[in-house]
């Protein structure tokens, strides 16, 4: 960020999603924030809620679902081609992301994963009623390490993460540089579509 090396944490997500019992919750808007204040109170373990200083929009269906660690924020009919899941700020880039695919025929989901440990300890048929096993066609969005995306994406799934230091320059230029985009996001949905 523009704060240069001294704010670069992007193993800060991957460090405290490897301590037990620690729930880590990324929010997308301000509902989800609410839910993960709720989720908090309620657990018996730390919960670590990471928050952006960006303007986010407010989503349509966001809220208490947001307790069970990510849900369906906007789905097609019948099975999806591709699934879009971001956490955060990057929720933002799968919405629109998935409006660009869908004006090219491309039946898209759209997951919220605010927080994918609390996600990861929910039954199966909970999880696969988010993620269903029949589509491997899977994009994770995060701004941090890829690490332990490979879990919810599966090894037809693409990423779109950081896995090395950034640079000192205003956010949105270093969101473009290292491919933190819709374009890109769509790019990864279509590298995904074809190895599934």
């Amino acid at each position: 960020g523009e704060d240069g090396p001294t704010h670069e944490p992007i193993e800060h997500l991957a460090s405290y999603r490897c301590m037990p019992n620690c729930s880590i919750f990324r929010p997308a808007d301000a509902r989800e924030v609410a839910a993960a204040y709720v989720y908090g109170l309620g657990h018996a373990g730390p919960t670590l809620l990471a928050l952006s200083r960006q303007n986010l929009p407010l989503y349509e269906g966001t809220g208490i679902q947001a307790l069970k660690g990510a849900y369906v924020l906007e789905d097609c009919e019948g099975m999806p081609d591709v699934i879009l899941i971001g956490t955060g700020s990057e929720l933002e880039l799968c919405v629109k992301a998935a409006q660009m695919l869908r004006a090219q025929g491309t039946a898209v989901r759209i997951v919220s994963m605010p927080s994918m440990e609390v996600f990861l300890r929910q039954d199966v048929d909970y999880q696969q009623s988010v993620l269903p096993p029949a589509c491997r066609a899977r994009v994770g969005v995060e701004a941090g390490s890829s690490f332990g995306w490979r879990a919810i994406v599966g090894d037809a799934g693409e990423l779109v993460c950081i896995d090395h230091f950034g640079g000192s320059a205003p956010a949105a230029k270093l969101f473009e540089a290292y491919g933190f985009t819709a374009e890109n996001v769509v790019g990864k949905a279509k590298t995904s579509m074809q190895r599934a």
